[in-house]
């Protein structure tokens, strides 16, 4: 079953894009685990004088299939998870969103990311399609998030389900589907603690939240584990944030169940980025497929590859998809 698409619950050169509602947060690179920032070359950035890291706009690959998509999703999700003192508040997120030509009314959908702090910085980690189809696209919005509220910082995050409709003169986007990953558990079997202490997998807030809840499923922890050896990966999506559907049909997606996992940056190297040797990207996909995957896509087909276990497709041209039967 190709899995690229209802909601559960790339890369190259980062440009400066001021977010909608003029916020003139300072652009540098992104903070935390290197292998967590979708531009390998980016710098430390310094904390803002408020202790929250400065935001820094995300751009989409020129390699995209439709970069444009992308930075529409992302810009409403910035618009939604960047405020200054003074500007937080559902009013204020409201007229960020109008001021980008879109629905205010998206932002009782936004979940988590409209919070009651005083302040917040978001930044993207990656985007990527959840499904793309001529007149509809899913964009599933990977980031983090930093809020301070009383002087203290926390840091967060989460996966947003951004669907959108093509529009003119831009893309509009029509619903938003926060990840819920559900509860950490208390007493996780051992190759879930393995794969969350692994520094080569490398997990986002929703997926890591995702492995704490205890529903990801033996044959996704083995698998990564397995992989581990071999790669550092970056993941976007595990189980929550993801289509509940293949995107644009009634079959049920495995991420939703547990039981899939997928991939936007291998050894340092975006899936999306042409300059990314396909023969890493072909690698990976055999090594999935020898770790028990029945259901590998990518932006290639491996060579010599059988039709029954590969697939290749628009929406899998920004990462892998691993997915499992059981």
């Amino acid at each position: 079953m190709r899995d690229f698409g209802q909601s559960a619950s790339p890369v190259g050169r980062r440009t400066v894009l001021l977010a909608a509602g003029g916020m003139a947060f300072g652009a540098a690179g992104c903070s935390g685990d290197r292998r967590d920032r979708p531009h390998a070359t980016a710098a430390e950035s310094p904390a803002s004088p408020s202790g929250l890291p400065r935001a820094t706009p995300w751009h989409p690959s020129p390699d995209d299939v439709d970069p444009q998509v992308k930075l529409r999703a992302v810009q409403l999700i910035e618009a939604l998870g960047n405020w200054r003192t003074g500007e937080q508040g559902v009013a204020a997120a409201q007229s960020r969103v109008s001021a980008l030509g879109l629905d205010p009314g998206l932002v009782g959908q936004a979940g988590p990311l409209v919070a009651s702090a005083d302040e917040a910085v978001v930044r993207v980690v990656d985007a990527q399609y959840g499904g793309i189809l001529t007149d509809a696209a899913s964009v599933l919005v990977v980031c983090r998030q930093w809020t301070r509220q009383a002087g203290a910082v926390t840091a967060g995050g989460t996966t947003m389900d951004v669907r959108l409709s093509r529009a003119r003169p831009r893309w509009a986007a029509t619903a938003l589907h926060p990840a819920r990953p559900g509860p950490a558990v208390s007493s996780l079997p051992p190759a879930a603690r393995k794969v969350l202490d692994d520094p080569h997998v490398g997990l986002p807030p929703a997926a890591r939240a995702d492995v704490r809840s205890g529903h990801i499923h033996t044959s996704v922890l083995e698998a990564l584990l397995r992989l581990a050896d071999t790669y550092r990966m970056n993941l976007s999506v595990i189980r929550s944030g993801h289509p509940l559907n293949v995107f644009g049909t009634a079959r049920p997606s495995d991420h939703p169940r547990g039981r899939a996992f997928d991939v936007w940056q291998i050894n340092g190297r975006p899936v999306v980025d042409s300059a990314t040797p396909r023969r890493l990207i072909e690698s990976f996909m055999r090594d999935a497929a020898m770790a028990g995957s029945y259901n590998v896509g990518g932006p290639v087909l491996p060579s010599g590859a059988g039709a029954g276990r590969f697939f290749s497709d628009p929406t899998h041209h920004d990462h892998v998809h691993v997915g499992f039967r059981s």
